[in-house]
């Protein structure tokens, strides 16, 4: 068993902005803790100073037991690493420096041949073997034929790359949770995952005898695993944290409870003190004329300024407010036609051929497991569909990579896509601040005054990172900035892939709350069981091709079967 604890942890941006003050929690052996909070309060940063990525300005973090740490990357992995070298970076220390030594070597051998590099590789690989490398090679092969279907020997050299988003987190989880480490830091490690497997993190989490601490915005999920909930609170001088004790289903009366108390305190306080400085004023205006109030003026003084010294209660949380302001406009009635359509893959198919019509003003889900084809369908609407005119080319400078498929899907008139991509991967707004996007536009959105922008930004919670570029931002954030861009863009139909992943649970809410005032129509894929309740009807892509429609969600599609 192992433990967590942190005392008083303080950590700056690096241009100065606190960001993490007296942060204080314990992680008890065996506890499952959720940290939640708005988007940017730092939540992602607190367990990089956990997992030792950074270092704390200030505090104390200590803990018993190995830790292995699931980062927030994890499932939006784009680049050349392979299924090993992904297995190899969750692992244990001593594994990742025998990895990286079998690595070099093997590498020094294939370029020079030398009897001096066939004796490293040679003594690499007997420290691969006594580091414990290969009983870590056969527990990765139980991880990859549970997550991918497939042995270790065949998936090790796949690029990491070619796996969906949701078989990179199950991935890395299978590992995490077969392996040795007894305190796991997880950073949201339900996004990306199909409803299946996120049950199986819940009941896999419950069971476990490991201390966890996680962050997630699934409120199902929380409301079941996690024992307590701490909060990320956003206050002045940096943001602090505040121990829900109990589970998820009391939360928000515990919370609004507390509020008001700290509410009250804070107003008795400013009555008191407002009481004192008045006397202050009367004894220094009679003592002015009367030496005998000397001695009450001074004791007055001396009362104020211990009062003062003292401070006032803790201050009620800031809270961050998100307006959403979802326009759309009218279109034909069919908004979306799809005949015979298609999809495909490197010319396999993917789906099998189907019809649908989606109508003016409907918001419609489409669920299905991981790798069933949900994403290319989006894809291809955002894109305008089958040979689309110049009026359904999408909104935004974002243009999707094409979609292979055979039959046709048609938007109707005056239907213009805007699209939300699940990974948030736009190089355009990479290096560009949110003042700049928003001031510049681009050829389908009009550029803004700064002082217009600056309110827009605030309106999404953003007015304090207007200064930071695009790829700094937290996930939540990106994911608020690329709602704002859909609500300046003039888009009638919104195309929404995975929008509620990365939202803290008031920006969800306030999604929802703009997608109802929408006039247009939505489309959806979610994983998301609260979020699905709000919408008229659902595509299912199921797991032997067939899409068929469904009144109700649909959650317990397996995982696609196809040659991997």
């Amino acid at each position: 068993m192992g433990h967590l604890d942190i005392a008083g942890v303080g950590y700056a941006l690096p241009d100065g902005r606190p960001l993490l003050r007296e942060v204080s929690l314990r992680v008890g052996e065996g506890a499952k803790v959720a940290l939640v909070g708005p988007n940017g309060t730092g939540k992602t940063t607190l367990l990089r100073i956990l997992a030792g990525d950074l270092v704390a300005q200030d505090g104390v973090v200590t803990r018993s037991g190995g830790l292995g740490v699931m980062r927030q990357f994890i499932g939006k992995v784009r680049d050349g690493s392979s299924v090993k070298d992904l297995l190899v970076s969750v692992a244990p220390d001593a594994i990742r420096a025998a990895a990286a030594e079998v690595e070099r070597t093997e590498l020094a051998m294939m370029e020079r041949e030398s009897e001096q590099d066939q004796l490293d590789y040679a003594q690499a690989l007997v420290d691969w073997g006594d580091a414990g490398g290969y009983e870590w090679e056969t527990l990765w092969d139980v991880c990859t034929v549970a997550a991918l279907g497939v042995p270790y020997e065949r998936a090790q050299w796949r690029p990491v790359s070619t796996l969906s988003g949701g078989e990179q987190k199950r991935l890395v989880l299978e590992a995490l949770l077969r392996g040795p480490e007894e305190v796991l830091v997880l950073d949201e490690p339900d996004n990306y995952l199909d409803v299946p497997a996120k049950r199986w993190l819940e009941e896999q989490l419950v069971a476990s005898p490991k201390t966890v601490l996680f962050v997630s915005h699934d409120r199902e999920l929380l409301d079941r695993v996690a024992t307590r909930i701490v909060t990320l609170e956003q206050g002045r001088g940096g943001n602090t944290a505040w121990v829900h004790p109990g589970r998820f289903g009391t939360y928000d009366v515990a919370r609004e409870e507390r509020n008001a108390r700290l509410d009250e305190l804070r107003r008795r306080w400013d009555e008191e003190h407002a009481k004192l400085k008045a006397l202050v004023v009367m004894y220094r205006q009679k003592a002015a004329y009367n030496s005998d109030m000397a001695a009450r003026l001074q004791a007055a003084e001396t009362r104020l300024r211990r009062f003062e010294e003292a401070g006032p209660p803790e201050a009620v949380p800031l809270r961050q407010k998100v307006s959403m302001r979802l326009t759309g406009g009218r279109t034909a009635k069919r908004a979306v036609v799809a005949t015979g359509l298609e999809l495909r893959v490197g010319g396999e198919r993917l789906v099998e051929p189907f019809d649908t019509e989606l109508w003016f003003g409907e918001r419609v889900g489409v669920l299905g497991s991981n790798g069933s084809g949900k994403s290319h369908f989006l894809r291809l609407l955002a894109a305008g569909g089958t040979d689309p005119e110049r009026e359904h080319e999408p909104v935004g400078d974002i243009r999707p990579a094409p979609v292979e498929h055979a039959g046709r899907v048609v938007l109707g008139s005056r239907v213009r896509p805007g699209w939300f991509a699940q990974t948030h991967d736009h190089v355009t707004l990479h290096g560009r601040t949110l003042l700049e996007i928003l001031h510049r536009g681009d050829e389908h959105r009009a550029g803004m005054p700064r002082d217009l922008a600056a309110r827009a930004l605030d309106r999404y919670g953003l007015a304090a990172a207007a200064e930071q570029t695009f790829d700094a931002l937290s996930g939540g954030q990106q994911a608020r900035l690329q709602i704002l861009l859909l609500e300046l863009s003039g888009a009638t139909l919104l195309l929404l892939d995975e929008p509620t992943d990365n939202l803290d649970l008031h920006s969800a809410e306030a999604l929802e709350d703009a997608l109802a005032a929408f006039e247009g129509t939505v489309v959806v894929v979610t994983h998301d069981r609260w979020f699905a309740r709000g919408l008229d009807r659902f595509l299912v892509f199921r797991q032997d091709g067939r899409v068929v429609e469904a009144g109700e969600p649909v959650w317990d599609e397996g995982r696609v079967q196809r040659q991997r």
